[in-house]
């Protein structure tokens, strides 16, 4: 039996247009790159418009935030796992590098402002591990806005897979879900005060500002 392919390397071919679905504990959901790789809808216009320079989007894909913040002139970084991503934010004139989270990032302790868009929240599978990382990236008083899942009460760390069209299912990938009361019980622990959230099109944002 064939071995089964890396989550990223799922991630990627659907950069590259292929169609690829994530089954997980929401069900079946299609990967919406045609978004991410579209130019920002009305809901990014409106976390734009809250970012507090300078500006670090977490798991930036292919960087419709990041370069749209530095076409404005924000000051503005994306990291992302993906290499075919980061091509591609670059590609679009975003300022990106290939980096994981965890890992040594640029100006740490100093930003004004990471993003958690697309449901980022649930990079890694633990949610409260990924909001003190962000805790020690932002500066004080930095914010944190987190798109969060349209449940507002989900609260679920199961591993997703990717699978493509020809049936070939990707190894578990971790991940969770947090909706927005969730996130409001999550962050306070985790050196984070709720600051305001707002749903629109179906999508739902929460900022938090750290204490």
């Amino acid at each position: 039996m064939a071995a089964r392919p890396h989550p990223l390397t799922v991630y990627e071919r659907a950069l590259d247009g292929a169609a690829v679905v994530s089954v997980g504990s929401a069900g079946v959901v299609a990967l919406d790159v045609g978004r991410w790789s579209d130019e920002p809808d009305a809901v990014d216009q409106v976390m734009l418009a809250r970012c507090e320079a300078p500006v670090l989007d977490v798991g930036c894909g292919p960087g419709r935030l990041v370069a749209a913040l530095n076409a404005r002139g924000v000051p503005a970084l994306g990291i992302d796992i993906s290499a075919r991503a980061v091509a591609q934010a670059r590609d679009r004139g975003a300022v990106a590098l290939r980096r994981a989270v965890e890992q040594a990032l640029p100006a740490e302790g100093r930003w004004g402002t990471v993003l958690l868009a697309d449901g980022n929240i649930g990079i890694g599978g633990d949610p409260a591990s990924l909001l003190r990382r962000c805790r020690l990236l932002v500066g004080p008083r930095g914010l944190v806005l987190v798109e969060t899942d349209p449940d507002d009460d989900a609260d679920d760390t199961t591993p997703l897979t990717l699978r493509l069209d020809d049936g070939r299912s990707s190894r578990p990938l971790p991940w969770a879900r947090v909706g927005a009361r969730a996130l409001s019980l999550l962050a306070p622990p985790c050196g984070f005060a709720v600051l305001e959230h707002w749903r629109l099109q179906g999508r739902t944002v929460v900022a938090l500002r750290a204490l």
